[in-house]
């Protein structure tokens, strides 16, 4: 691992914020993501094959406009149209606007490549959680006694304790972490470990990329469900070409939810089609 850019994550953490066509092929996803239910594990987080550097991988999601999380477009250096209407938002002087914008804003969620102690045979899973682990993980890559806990000779197995938490009224599952005191190999199996280096999942293209015409139209039937409901045809609607990643777990808890009444109230008019294009021009 590269332990300075790691240390340089975590400081960004600590920083204050500044005010078509295609088919997709059915994914089993317990054999993709681990998933924590209540209970104590021992993990062990493995090199990543697609950054040596860094076994990380921050991930921009929308949520709440489809069945699924919906891939940020900003994860690829693209115009996003749900950041750019936010953008629209934050240019008015409204509170309320304020509000919605920062609701809208991606949310960040962190995948990282694990093998878990005793379900070997499973492979490499892709583990998914957000800020607060997040920089628990990256405290003890900064920690001089720990670094690189990666290392296939000298790294740092991981205990984790998950307890079940309510958290805004949600039941959610809470993870606390630490590492064992005493460093160990990935694994004697010198096959096994090159296995685990090389067949990993990878989140970026298990998950759907949608077109920016595409999430432009989910952003208008969000904005109007009244105008998709009045021009949806009786017949039954074709099935999702792909399972939506499972609901998100661990320490995050959706607070950014968008009630009816707050998207009432913002001031933009988008009951136009025409009005609602021109934000985007």
């Amino acid at each position: 691992m590269d332990l300075a850019l790691l240390k340089q994550k975590l400081g960004n953490l600590n920083a204050p914020k500044n005010s078509g066509g295609k088919t997709y092929e059915k994914i089993d996803y317990t054999k993709v993501f681990w998933k924590p239910q209540v209970g104590n594990y021992t993990i062990r987080i493995v090199p990543a094959k697609s950054n040596k550097q860094n076994p990380f991988k921050e991930v921009y999601f929308h949520y709440g406009f489809a069945k699924g999380p919906v891939l940020a477009l900003n994860n690829f250096g693209e115009a996003d149209p749900i950041m750019e209407f936010a953008a629209k938002l934050r240019q008015s002087k409204d509170r309320d606007n304020w509000a919605l914008a920062k609701k809208l804003d991606p949310k960040m969620r962190v995948f990282v490549p694990v093998i878990v102690r005793g379900e070997e045979h499973l492979g490499v899973r892709l583990w998914e959680f957000g800020k607060e682990v997040y920089k628990s993980l990256l405290g003890f890559a900064a920690d001089e006694d720990y670094g690189d806990f990666t290392d296939i000779q000298d790294g740092f197995d991981f205990k984790i304790d998950a307890v079940a938490a309510e958290v805004a009224g949600r039941k959610v599952v809470s993870c606390t972490l630490r590492p064992r005191p005493k460093s160990s190999p990935i694994s004697d199996d010198a096959n096994q470990v090159n296995k685990w280096l090389e067949e990993q999942p990878d989140i970026m293209t298990i998950n759907r990329k949608r077109e920016y015409n595409d999430i432009k139209e989910l952003l208008a039937k969000w904005l109007n469900p009244e105008a998709e409901e009045e021009q949806a045809a009786p017949a039954a609607p074709a099935p999702t070409p792909a399972d939506p990643l499972p609901e998100v777990q661990s320490d995050w808890v959706n607070d950014n939810q968008v009630t009816e009444q707050e998207k009432a109230t913002f001031s933009l008019n988008t009951n136009s089609s025409d009005k609602f294009d021109e934000l985007f021009q």
